[in-house]
C-alpha cells in the first residue's frame, strides 16, 4: 500500500471516529437541553426551593451514602477473595455475586419483598428492623446495586496489583493482614474511590428495586427518582424537570471526578 492511499485511509478513519462522536455527544446534549427547553431555565431552579424537592434529595444522599459505603466494605474481602484465590466453587460465587447485576431492579426489589414475607423475614422485621414501606429498605435495595458493582471494580483493581509485591512483603515479615492492607489496598486506591463512587451513583439512580420494597410514600420514602415519577403522575413538570437536572448533575459529578482521579493517578 502506498503512502497516497495509507494518508487517504487515515484521514477516513478520523472522519469516521469524529462523525460518531460528534453524533453521541449531540444526542446526549440533545436530550439534557430538551429539558430546561420544555419548561426554561428558571422554574425547575424555583422547585429546588420547595420542601418536598429538598427533602427527596437529601434522602437520596444519605440512602445512597450509606448503601455505597457498607456496599464497599464488603466488597472488599469478597473482591479480593475473587482476584487471588483459586478454587473449584469461584466461577460459582463469581456468577452468584452478579446477580443482583444481571437481575431487573424490579425483580430484586420483588425478591426482598417476598423475603420479608416469609418467617425469617417477618421474624426481622418484628424483633430488628422494619424494611417494608421504610426507609430501610431503600438502603437495602441500593445496598445490593451497589455491592454487586463495587465488587467488580474492585475485582479488576486488584487483579492489576502484581502479586508478587504481596510475596515481597510477606518474604520480609509482614503478615497476610500487614501485606494486604499495606500493599494491595494502596495500590488499589484508584478502582476503591471509583468503586465508591460508582456504586454510590447507582444508588442514587435505582428506581425499580427501591420503590418496589420501600413504596412510593410522598415525604417519607421519595428518593429522587420516585420524585420524579410522583411528580410526573400528578403533572409537575417543573419539579420533575429540576430533579432530573439534579441526576444529571450527579452524573457528571461522578464522571469528572473519576476521570480526575484516574488522571492523577496516571
Amino acid at each position: 500500500m502506498g503512502a497516497a492511499a495509507k494518508l487517504e485511509m487515515k484521514r477516513w478513519f478520523s472522519y469516521v471516529l469524529l462523525v460518531s462522536t460528534g453524533s453521541a455527544v449531540t444526542m446526549v446534549l440533545v436530550i439534557v437541553a430538551s429539558q430546561f427547553f420544555y419548561t426554561g431555565p428558571i422554574k425547575p431552579l424555583l422547585a429546588f426551593l420547595e420542601k418536598d424537592v429538598q427533602s427527596a434529595i437529601l434522602l437520596s444522599l444519605f440512602t445512597a451514602s450509606v448503601a455505597a459505603t457498607i456496599g464497599l466494605i464488603l466488597a472488599i474481602p469478597s473482591a479480593y477473595f475473587l482476584a487471588r484465590y483459586q478454587t473449584w466453587a469461584k466461577n460459582i460465587i463469581d456468577g452468584i455475586l452478579d446477580v443482583p447485576v444481571i437481575l431487573s431492579p424490579i425483580a430484586l426489589g420483588t425478591a426482598l419483598l417476598l423475603f420479608f414475607r416469609t418467617q425469617p423475614g417477618r421474624w426481622i422485621e418484628t424483633h430488628m428492623i422494619q424494611f417494608v414501606f421504610e426507609v430501610p429498605g431503600i438502603i437495602l435495595a441500593q445496598f445490593f446495586l451497589a455491592f454487586a458493582l463495587s465488587v467488580r471494580v474492585l475485582k479488576t483493581s486488584f487483579e492489576s496489583v502484581d502479586v508478587r509485591l504481596e510475596q515481597v512483603a510477606r518474604f520480609l515479615g509482614c503478615s497476610q493482614w500487614q501485606a494486604f492492607s499495606g500493599v494491595t489496598l494502596p495500590m488499589a486506591r484508584e478502582g476503591l474511590i471509583a468503586a465508591f463512587v460508582l456504586s454510590w451513583a447507582r444508588a442514587v439512580g435505582d428506581f425499580g428495586a427501591s420503590v418496589t420494597i420501600a413504596g412510593a410514600v410522598k415525604g417519607k420514602t421519595e428518593t429522587i427518582p420516585v420524585s420524579i415519577y410522583l411528580n410526573l403522575a400528578s403533572v409537575d413538570i417543573e419539579k420533575a424537570v429540576a430533579l432530573m437536572i439534579m441526576i444529571v448533575a450527579l452524573a457528571a459529578v461522578v464522571l469528572i471526578s473519576i476521570r480526575t482521579i484516574a488522571r492523577k493517578s496516571r
